[in-house]
């Protein structure tokens, strides 16, 4: 598996059939409170709610026609599983997602919306993917991981060559990491465009495996995912991002750092994010601004960028994080 700088500029068509480029937009009373210009792209306005449609859409356009006939399944905890549900609808593909037991509601509803076959199973992500492995086997379906699939990745990197278009030359770009697919088009384009942009991810302190991997170099497998931001809850790191972002190749660039947030400071920054931009950030949505916040005595007078990857928060969680 591999990905280059022009399999992003190969997505584009397929991404833009169906989608607009999404505004980056520089928030002055945010830069106020990080002591920065801070930029944010908000991937939280695409008709999904979430960055990861970019995906769906360029992959589902590339199956062939067995794969089309005999639909595809995918686990999720929702964005991933409504992008795939989106773009399968769009092509007449049958789509079967499986979430954790107990997963948002609101994410199953809207991927039941798109057309998807919604199934309960396990604590967690991954004993929902796990579980999609052997139902792919079993019906012959062609699975979709949510990372490990170069045009899936190629066509969410499709946000990152708006963002280097629009602002070639940013200090800091700071990207939450679950599976890691948002971050790769990031270090994809910034890479194959030459730009000295620092790249920082995000995960929470609770749901780390990415960090711990990264900043070791060996590749662990956490017991649990402790956060309530379903959107970086992993417990493992996937083969095709951990080569881009943490390459072994001692001259290739990868992630420049990664950095964890508590959920605390990611429900911090959600509320800053409606304070300051009148945003709707879920809590994978709000990692970025919650890393900035909290490196900011690093930031002062630079240039960052910060990735609100996802509006879709519960409404629960919304209540009793304002509450």
């Amino acid at each position: 598996m591999s990905l280059s700088l022009s399999d992003i500029y190969a997505a584009r068509p397929h991404v833009y059939a169906a989608l607009r480029p999404t505004l980056l937009i520089r928030h002055p009373l945010l830069s106020a409170a990080i002591g920065a210009e801070v930029w944010v792209k908000h991937e939280n306005h695409q008709v999904t709610g979430a960055f990861k449609v970019r995906g769906g859409l360029n992959l589902v356009a590339r199956l062939t026609e067995a794969e089309r006939a005999r639909g595809v399944v995918t686990a999720s905890t929702g964005n991933h599983g409504q992008s795939i549900a989106f773009a399968c609808r769009r092509s007449g593909v049958p789509c079967t997602v499986l979430v954790p037991v107990g997963n948002n509601p609101e994410k199953n509803a809207a991927m039941r919306a798109w057309g998807a076959e919604v199934v309960e199973h396990g604590r967690d992500f991954d004993d929902a993917r796990e579980e999609v492995e052997r139902l792919a086997a079993r019906r012959r379906l062609r699975y979709v991981h949510s990372a490990d699939e170069p045009w899936l990745i190629a066509g969410v990197g499709t946000y990152a060559l708006e963002i280097f278009e629009e602002l070639p030359d940013p200090d800091v770009v700071f990207v939450p990491i679950g599976g890691g697919s948002g971050a790769c088009g990031l270090v994809t384009v910034r890479n194959g465009i030459g730009s000295r942009a620092r790249i920082v991810g995000v995960q929470a302190t609770g749901a780390d495996a990415f960090a711990r991997s990264w900043r070791t170099g060996t590749r662990v497998t956490t017991a649990r995912a402790d956060t309530f931001a379903e959107g970086v809850a992993t417990r493992v790191t996937f083969d095709l991002p951990w080569s881009i972002l943490a390459p072994a190749n001692p001259g290739a660039r990868g992630l420049d750092e990664v950095v964890t947030v508590s959920d605390a400071e990611l429900e911090g920054a959600l509320v800053l994010a409606l304070e300051t931009t009148h945003n709707l950030a879920e809590g994978a949505g709000a990692a970025a601004i919650a890393a900035a916040m909290q490196q900011r005595d690093a930031l002062s007078g630079l240039t960052v960028v910060c990735v609100m990857s996802g509006g879709n928060l519960a409404r629960a969680a919304l209540r009793r994080i304002l509450g």
